[in-house]
């Protein structure tokens, strides 16, 4: 997790960091970044991109929708497939990890705000939650953009939880999804499922 751009070396905090259970201090965040924290990490994931006026701007409202994100004691950003059989299971994902005290989980659509880049977007999302759950079904979609990224980036990995369907005669995932699921495997953080009945189990086995 990169340093808060407000904190310069040696100078005390504003306050203690959290110790509220569900939140180890200095994992994640307590606050809302200020504009130029996020013009920085803009810079960073857009490789130096300039942002237009309009963009900046756009960027800056976005920063409200990072709200419920922070100031709970438990955050899960749901990752998965948007189509339609496979959005109704991450709605059941999201609604199991909602139904626990003082957590807010979600899926990038519900976080509307103005982002003009979706690669930014993630990538801020990502920085400032305490989880981020993957459900797996197979080798399509955008979702593989995300795997590509929580893997690459330590930070990710490190909360990353994959909830992976499997299938009785069949195994649609390519050779690097199956290097992911190895690595989280040796961590604990890789769940087998192969219904909707047993992917509500499995989601209560995620912290």
């Amino acid at each position: 997790m990169a340093p808060r751009s407000d904190k310069s070396p040696g100078k005390p905090p504003d306050k203690p960091p959290s110790e509220t259970p569900g939140r180890p201090p200095n994992e994640t965040p307590d606050e809302l970044p200020d504009r130029a924290e996020i013009v920085e990490k803009a810079d960073e994931y857009l490789h130096d991109t300039s942002l237009s006026l309009e963009e900046y701007e756009s960027l800056s409202r976005s920063i409200s929708e990072l709200t419920p994100i922070i100031r709970t004691d438990s955050s899960y950003f749901v990752l998965g497939s948007y189509g339609r059989e496979e959005i109704r299971r991450l709605q059941l994902v999201k609604d199991r990890l909602n139904r626990r005290p003082n957590s807010y989980a979600f899926l990038m659509v519900d976080v509307r705000g103005e982002w003009q880049n979706g690669v930014l977007k993630f990538r801020v999302l990502a920085d400032f939650t305490d989880h981020i759950v993957g459900v797996v079904e197979h080798d399509r979609s955008g979702f593989l953009v995300e795997q590509g990224l929580f893997v690459a980036e330590e930070s990710y990995f490190e909360k990353t939880h994959v909830l992976k369907r499997e299938y009785e005669d069949e195994s649609p995932y390519s050779w690097m999804q199956e290097s992911v699921f190895s690595l989280l495997d040796r961590e604990n953080r890789l769940y087998a499922w192969n219904g909707e009945d047993a992917l509500a189990q499995e989601t209560e086995n995620i912290p």
